[in-house]
């Protein structure tokens, strides 16, 4: 999964959280006008209307400039029209309008993450895990591990991960970067779990194959043979020590089999 699909993905999460029942603009008050313009600008990005997305979202602002969620939803519009420094803007005016909020941080930290910016985008991560009762926490310490993947902080990357497992079990890319780890880690038997949960779930069309998985399933048969002579002789044989010691930089180097 790359980084392009985690901001899809952050976005479908935003939509989720508003009303969906149409799109008429009500003038009962200017809060709920405000948050109709928001929610039919985030309608329009989903369909790939940027321009009336930024109209509907300046509608909001008009009425009232210190409404967080418009300002959040212009960065993921600027983000889609590769105004980085216009998206990272909104972002940030959206954290400081309110700095509590999960999703304003998961955003910020999906923008940061694509462009690179990993040790920010890890903060904002784990800034996004800190709220209980965010519905996206899982998906919030997903990205925090995945993140700290890139910047090497393997104990973290792990803690992120098996949280993020913890909270929804079922997380595809948790479980393959998870499996990743153990492999590292020579945790072959609990490496094997986590990735045949994840095959049930690409032979039930739930999730599908990326390179990673794709790489740790071409590694997985030799390194369980090699597991059972160790067990069925108690040796720890040099070729088991040397493969378990390069694994990590073979994964880093090579995706195919």
């Amino acid at each position: 999964m790359n980084s392009r699909l985690i901001s899809i993905l952050l976005v479908a999460l935003l939509i989720t959280g508003c009303a969906s029942s149409g799109t008429t603009v009500s003038d009962s008050s200017p809060e709920a006008a405000q948050q109709a313009y928001t929610q039919l600008g985030i309608q329009y990005l989903q369909a790939g209307d940027t321009v009336n997305a930024k109209s509907s979202l300046q509608r909001a602002l008009t009425i009232g400039e210190r409404y967080a969620p418009a300002h959040n939803a212009l960065g993921l519009v600027f983000q889609a029209e590769r105004d980085f420094e216009l998206a990272e803007q909104y972002f940030k005016r959206a954290i400081e309008l309110e700095p509590m909020s999960a999703i304003f941080h998961n955003n910020y930290g999906a923008f940061l993450y694509a462009r690179q910016r990993y040790p920010e985008a890890c903060h904002q991560f784990s800034r996004a895990t800190e709220d209980p009762f965010y519905p996206a926490r899982a998906q919030a310490f997903e990205n925090m591990g995945r993140c700290y993947i890139k910047v090497g902080r393997l104990d973290v990357a792990e803690h992120a991960l098996r949280r993020s497992l913890d909270l929804q079990r079922d997380r595809p890319f948790a479980q393959v970067a998870m499996a990743g780890l153990l492999l590292d880690q020579g945790n072959i038997p609990e490496a094997v779990r986590l990735y045949n949960r994840f095959r049930a779930q690409v032979d039930a069309r739930m999730a599908e194959q990326d390179a990673n998985s794709l790489w740790i399933a071409c590694v997985l048969p030799e390194l369980i043979e090699i597991l059972l002579w160790r067990q069925l002789t108690g040796c720890y044989s040099e070729i088991y020590i040397l493969i378990v010691k390069s694994i990590g930089s073979l994964r880093s180097q090579s995706s195919e089999c």
